[in-house]
């Protein structure tokens, strides 16, 4: 997922569970009228972060504002990106801000962090 999704959705959520220190919800405001000032308040980005707004909980729409961003470049914006890590630094900073978001699609795939493993076995045969 690129930074500006993942901040985002990271901001949504920790909004979501009403603990966002007042710098996150600066932070995460900042990153939105960014948005909104260089892409258009009516922009497909802008609408789908609404729709990530509306129901943090689904991937599929997750997923729309990961394409709408990639679609607009929004990902290779500097200032953007800037505003990004800014509230991604912010969430980390918060207590148990050091989450980890993780999203993966497709098929056999296995994910690992902080020094874990993963492994995926795919119609292995028993010796």
């Amino acid at each position: 997922m690129d930074p500006i999704t993942t901040a985002i959705v990271a901001g949504v959520v920790a909004g979501a569970t009403k603990v966002a220190a007042q710098g996150v919800a600066d932070a995460y405001n900042g990153l939105k009228d960014l948005l909104k000032k260089k892409l258009g308040a009516q922009s497909e980005v802008v609408k789908a972060v609404e729709g990530v707004e509306a129901k943090p909980e689904s991937a599929g729409r997750k997923e729309i504002l990961k394409e709408e961003i990639a679609s607009a470049k929004a990902d290779q914006d500097a200032e953007l990106l800037k505003a990004a890590q800014a509230l991604l630094e912010k969430l980390k900073a918060q207590p148990d801000g050091a989450q980890i978001i993780q999203q993966a699609t497709g098929s056999y795939i296995a994910q690992a962090s902080g020094g874990g493993t993963a492994t995926v076995s795919v119609n292995v045969p028993k010796p």
